[in-house]
């Protein structure tokens, strides 16, 4: 089976790294890019077509819930797994629906 094509988005760079390092450790997963914003990770996601994207909650300009909502409303989108250092969004009740 052919390794998971992975974008890791997220607006701090040690973040970044930290996921790209651990996601190393597993195999299977192939970071391809790397996005600091959500206008970044909808020009990198639509470029690239990942499989798998990690995305951040909370970031400045476009949350990730809103580059989830914008992917799903104009592609098929990514796997995407949301990310957060946050508390308060430790208990998402909220979801990103696709089409029904």
């Amino acid at each position: 089976m052919a390794d998971l094509r992975t974008v890791l988005v997220d607006d701090e760079q040690l973040a970044r790294d930290e996921l790209g390092f651990l996601l190393g450790q597993l195999g299977g997963i192939e970071v391809i890019a790397q996005a600091g914003n959500g206008v970044e990770a909808l020009s990198t996601i639509d470029r690239l077509q990942p499989d798998l994207v990690f995305l951040d909650v909370q970031m400045p300009g476009l949350t990730g819930f809103e580059v989830a909502r914008r992917l799903i409303d104009t592609r098929a989108p990514s796997h995407i797994i949301f990310v957060t250092a946050y508390d308060a969004f430790g208990h998402v009740t909220d979801r990103v629906d696709g089409p029904p």
